[in-house]
């Protein structure tokens, strides 16, 4: 993402969790440099429906870290998502959970 701010600390965040049955899924939102951190914030809240703060948060990390599982859920809960965020822009892709 495209800042001149520096960030020297930052926290996981916790993601809301879809609770139906069905294989566990999540997005995964990769960075890029072509996005502000405003835009990808907007994102997250509009189309995951996170707090500012979680929004924030998950920005960071993805700057950071390269990418970020911003939701979990099940595939047919988490589709529509993911292609909202990517017909903004964002790179989005789902990959299923494995679960022991």
């Amino acid at each position: 993402m495209n800042t001149g701010v520096k960030y020297d600390e930052f926290e996981d965040v916790l993601v809301d969790e879809d609770v139906t049955t069905g294989e566990r899924s999540q997005i995964v939102v990769y960075n890029d440099d072509y996005n502000t951190f405003d835009w990808v914030i907007k994102c997250f809240m509009e189309v995951c429906d996170h707090t500012n703060e979680q929004a924030e948060q998950l920005s960071i990390l993805v700057h950071f870290k390269g990418k970020a599982s911003v939701k979990t859920g099940t595939l047919t809960f988490l589709k529509p998502m993911k292609d909202a965020l990517v017909e903004r822009g964002l790179s989005a892709v789902i990959e299923s959970l494995v679960e022991d």
